[in-house]
């Protein structure tokens, strides 16, 4: 399956991700991505830091981070995952081995109904070795 093809279907084709993208792991360059959701070069390098040594007194706690132009108040930060909140939008970025993927839900989605989304691919693709 083309990276396209994970995003289109697995994460927008799942009902509770309106846009998504795939992109490296080093956050420099993108793979796959809906029609006019992409990160900038300094967002790209915000998230791949974060997921390479997140910690507890991060900046994304006070500073919130950024994605397609759009600020996010953290809500989780982990080992492999950060979460975000927009008003009552939100997007979920999971790292793998070799990817960051990122999917925006909407207000009428649950943020636990699109963080299993999510999630899952990233499993699904640490289980093929990305």
């Amino acid at each position: 399956m083309s990276w396209q093809a994970y995003v289109d279907s697995s994460l927008v084709g799942s009902n509770q991700i309106s846009k998504g993208a795939i992109y490296s792991a080093a956050g420099d360059s993108k793979w796959a991505s809906s029609p006019g959701f992409e990160l900038s070069p300094a967002e790209a390098k915000v998230i791949a830091a974060e997921l390479k040594d997140p910690k507890t007194d991060s900046k994304v706690w006070t500073d919130g981070f950024y994605v397609n132009g759009v600020r996010y108040v953290a809500t989780k930060l982990e080992d492999r995952s950060l979460y975000g909140r927009q008003g009552k939008e939100g997007i979920v970025v999971v790292k793998t081995t070799q990817a960051i993927l990122l999917g925006h839900y909407p207000e009428n989605v649950q943020a636990g109904n699109a963080a299993v989304v999510v999630e899952k691919l990233a499993d699904y693709l640490i289980g093929l070795g990305y």
